[in-house]
């Protein structure tokens, strides 16, 4: 495991100190950072959705920016808009970046706000830039929108369209923690509170912040170009491509289930995401190749929400999970 690798996994370990329970939720927010892509976190409420984010910008050094949707929202509260001023007695406009301007975006709670919001970040994920009036404005170098929403079954939700969720390199879903990382979350919540009570006295002391030191963004850039350097196989390569076609062909596994509960398949940006988080999961295991199991591992997180389940599957309660799952077992490696 190289140098690169080693600060990926410490920062990994910094932000699971203060994300109990959440294992999962914390490497893919990674993997979303090392693939350029952006992800979605959906759990109901208290679930450390925004604490993980939060988290994550607090560990590098770069910029954070908030955004809480809310149903009043207007899309010049995302983007940015121009104000008039005058300058020498001269009026003219000027350009006020809005938070979408940060390279950490946490769009909190996206399904509160709606359509005409959640579309002004389709821009701003797709092609780093924000096009305001008849001026272009690019983006950080390392620009990530980290999403959550609530569970569309809850009051004052929009639900996302396809076209907004294909955006999204990831779509996570945040459980409950269980009894023994609840208790954990209590103990941790409590030494917050106890140390920020002793904060002034220890300002000095280098032992305290020591295991909170900041990546420099730098590394995310090494990282980047390190994956693509990691191999992937023709069998691997043929297996991403048939998970994928499994979902928009699903009457080639007549003993499956698949035909009945799938409406529309995956996109083919399901097929790049698949490729790009499977290699960025190899590369956090210290491997310079993909293995099946790479990809087995991410399917879930990059497939799930890609899928449009039909009417007799939501009829019978069926989930994306267990669709995923269904296509695990019969789509065969080779």
């Amino acid at each position: 495991m190289n140098q690169t690798q080693q600060a990926i996994n410490t920062l990994i370990t910094q932000v699971e100190q203060s994300v109990i329970g959440q294992s999962h939720v914390v490497r893919s927010l990674v993997i979303g950072l090392l693939t350029q892509g952006h992800v979605l976190l959906e759990g109901l409420p208290g679930t450390a959705k925004t604490r993980s984010v939060k988290s994550l910008a607090d560990n590098l050094h770069t910029s954070f920016g908030r955004i809480q949707f809310t149903p009043d929202l207007l899309p010049s509260d995302v983007t940015g808009t121009e104000v008039y001023q005058e300058l020498n007695g001269k009026p003219q406009l000027y350009f006020q970046p809005g938070p979408i301007f940060n390279s950490i975006v946490l769009a909190d709670e996206i399904n509160r706000a709606p359509a005409k919001v959640q579309a002004a970040l389709l821009e701003a994920m797709a092609e780093g830039t924000i096009t305001v009036g008849d001026q272009t404005h690019t983006l950080p170098e390392l620009f990530m929108v980290l999403a959550t929403q609530n569970p569309v079954e809850q009051e004052g939700t929009y639900p996302l369209p396809e076209a907004q969720m294909d955006r999204f390199i990831m779509k996570v879903s945040v459980d409950y923690p269980d009894d023994e990382a609840e208790l954990d979350i209590i103990r941790l919540v409590r030494g917050e509170e106890s140390s920020q009570k002793q904060t002034a006295e220890k300002k000095e002391d280098k032992s305290e912040s020591a295991v909170n030191i900041q990546l420099d963004p730098s590394v995310v850039m090494q990282a980047r170009s390190e994956l693509s350097q990691i191999e992937v196989s023709e069998i691997s390569e043929r297996y991403i491509v048939a998970l994928v076609m499994a979902t928009r062909k699903p009457e080639r596994y007549n003993e499956s289930n698949l035909s009945r509960w799938i409406e529309i398949g995956s996109s083919p940006r399901a097929s790049i995401s698949l490729d790009k988080c499977a290699r960025a999961y190899a590369w956090l295991q210290g491997r310079d190749y993909v293995e099946p199991d790479d990809i087995r591992a991410m399917a879930h997180s990059v497939l799930g929400h890609r899928v449009t389940l039909s009417y007799d599957a939501l009829a019978d309660g069926v989930t994306q999970e267990q669709v995923i799952n269904e296509l695990l077992d019969h789509v065969v490696i080779g």
